[in-house]
């Protein structure tokens, strides 16, 4: 079955359709949830409500742009409306520069580490810097979709880096007390 003749099964209300849409795109949509959720069970339940989300609003694709983009897209929004509705975000302004970068040149930081490490930020920071890090939002885009400005998004992002940044150094610092370099 094509996609096409499955997202019209879908809009249909075909249940066998869905079915195979779930099993389709959930390990991607999973990903996403992953990346915005503070924990593995609640980026489970993000994944469940944003499928009953897709299947209600799937009407709303007109195969117009790219589907898997569609997909993404509402589950995002989906997540951050968990956010919103439990007010999690606080405006913050902090003076911080807006330039910093982290960078990782050690084989030793492991994707599992670096994952865990953005999971622990808090709500407001993990979601500024997935957003526009690992997803390209711009700061304009973030601040719509948190409802907060252009200025506390791009604050938000620096805190974020600077914690980063801290805790890869930290564990950098760890792993040299336990391993020292044979010179």
């Amino acid at each position: 079955m094509d996609l096409k003749q499955l997202i019209n099964d879908c809009k249909n209300d075909n249940r066998k359709a869905q079915e195979q849409l779930y099993r389709l795109y959930s390990p991607k949509l999973f990903a996403v949830c992953l990346k915005y959720s503070r924990n593995y069970a609640e980026a489970q339940d993000n994944l469940q409500d944003g499928f009953i989300l897709i299947f209600k609003k799937i009407e709303q694709f007109s195969f117009k742009g790219s589907f898997d983009g569609w997909l993404k897209r509402v589950m995002i929004n989906h997540v951050l409306q968990q956010y919103r509705n439990q007010t999690f975000l606080s405006l913050v302004n902090e003076d911080i520069a807006d330039d910093q970068e982290v960078e990782i040149e050690d084989d030793s930081i492991t994707m599992d580490y670096l994952l865990r490490i953005i999971q622990e930020l808090p709500d407001r920071y993990r979601l500024v810097f997935n957003l526009y890090v690992i997803d390209g939002f711009s700061h304009a885009e973030i601040g719509e979709m948190l409802t907060i400005t252009v200025g506390t998004s791009k604050s938000n992002l620096a805190r974020a880096r600077m914690i980063l940044k801290e805790k890869i150094e930290q564990y950098k610092n760890e792993e040299t007390k336990k391993f020292p370099s044979a010179k």
